[in-house]
């Protein structure tokens, strides 16, 4: 029986298969919750939960918030802009303040890079990566990869994804690519050369000289925003036409991915950029279903935390 036994989620990088497997056949059972009337659990009955989040989000915090309310857990949402933060407040202080008040699990989400480790390691709580900078953002992958899973897609070498656009900002790439790795999936990478991060070949990744090359073959595309706001300045992007017409994903373009291929994307979507609304409406979108099962990861990972303190 796969397991996970760890205090924290910091990230995919060390990841076992069997614990990536483990949170995935957890989900399926939260799903099942989340499909009846009344979708309730008492697993987090009297913990406390706070959603500790520096950045601006929709899903990833809204769907924590759900998923530790249905589990029974006090749920407490913290807004850095509403915060001692703006008063200098360092990010160990606040964390430590947050454990102070008995909280059993801190979701974080810090533009820093490193800043969930560093959270992890000077508090008894637990800390999950809702996201660090330009690190990693290991629920969004297990729910992508659940939801992979879900679609008749083996979980294995047979089995070839297509990650696409911002790859050298993106978290989400970082996470999936180290998960998807360490499950033996083969992955295929292409970006524009100024969102290509310069060292990775280290990913032991296929390469990819072109949309065509990337979407010929591919039984999953995943597409990724733009993140210029983590760009610093230093990107120099084109027109959103000019980047559609290289770099988004349009009906001729999905047409090269084997049969019964699926589209995610982990949003924020960019209409008309990265991807066109024909696509992302289309019958092999799955990504609504990707919102949907962020909330049964994102209770499994709450779940064994929490389990995992008992």
């Amino acid at each position: 029986m796969y397991s996970y036994k760890r205090k924290d989620l910091l990230g995919t990088i060390d990841l076992s298969k069997d614990e990536i497997l483990y949170f995935l056949d957890k989900a399926k059972e939260f799903k099942q919750l989340n499909l009846q009337d009344i979708k309730k659990s008492d697993s987090l009955r009297g913990k406390t939960t706070i959603n500790a989040f520096f950045e601006n989000s929709t899903r990833t915090r809204t769907s924590f918030e759900i998923a530790a309310k249905r589990l029974g857990a006090d749920a407490v949402n913290f807004t850095a802009s509403s915060s001692s933060v703006k008063k200098g407040e360092t990010l160990i202080d606040t964390i430590k303040n947050m454990a102070a008040m008995k909280t059993d699990i801190i979701v974080i989400r810090h533009y820093s890079s490193g800043a969930a480790i560093l959270a992890a390691n000077n508090t008894e709580a637990s800390i999950v990566n809702a996201g660090d900078g330009l690190n990693e953002h290991p629920s969004q992958s297990l729910l992508d990869l659940f939801t992979i899973s879900e679609h008749n897609k083996k979980l294995d070498k047979s089995t070839t994804v297509a990650i696409i656009g911002d790859i050298a900002r993106s978290r989400v790439a970082r996470s999936n690519i180290w998960a998807m790795k360490t499950l033996g999936i083969n992955v295929k990478l292409f970006a524009p050369a100024m969102m290509m991060p310069k060292d990775a070949e280290v990913f032991g990744c296929q390469i990819c000289k072109n949309m065509e090359e990337a979407c010929e073959g591919s039984d999953v595309i995943i597409m990724l925003r733009i993140q210029l706001e983590r760009s610093d300045g230093d990107v120099a992007f084109p027109s959103s036409r000019e980047y559609s017409k290289f770099f988004g994903l349009n009906k001729d373009r999905a047409k090269l991915a084997n049969k019964n291929a699926i589209i995610l994307h982990p949003g924020p979507i960019n209409r008309g950029v990265e991807i066109n609304s024909d696509v992302a409406d289309s019958d092999c979108s799955v990504i609504l279903n990707q919102v949907e099962n962020g909330v049964a990861i994102r209770m499994a990972i709450l779940h064994t935390l929490a389990q995992n303190r008992n």
